[in-house]
């Protein structure tokens, strides 16, 4: 890309952002299902922001960076919105991500 750094950066930042976003109104796309299609979930996202906050030295918590993913307290998602692992999902997050 021929643009600058700001302008990468802050494009970047508009397209995590909009990422978030859609992941926070599609509700009904569960994290096994991301993680088993693409190999990563809205924890992930969370995970990956808390360890860019604590680069920086950036005081960021575990829960405040899954609040910042999910748009609300991550307990209060999962209550909302996570359903049962199928045997199925369950078997292919096994062969596929063995470290999660």
């Amino acid at each position: 890309m021929a643009i600058d750094e700001k302008t990468r950066t802050e494009l970047e930042a508009a397209v995590f952002r909009r990422l978030v976003e859609h992941l926070r109104e599609r509700t009904d796309v569960q994290n096994i299902d991301l993680m088993n299609l693409a190999g990563f979930c809205r924890n992930c996202l969370s995970n990956w922001l808390k360890d860019a906050a604590d680069d920086k030295g950036v005081a960021l918590s575990k829960d405040e960076s899954r609040e910042a993913v999910y748009g609300m307290p991550y307990e209060t998602w999962k209550a909302k919105h996570q359903t049962e692992a199928t045997p199925d999902q369950v078997a292919a997050m096994k062969k596929n991500h063995t470290g999660h």
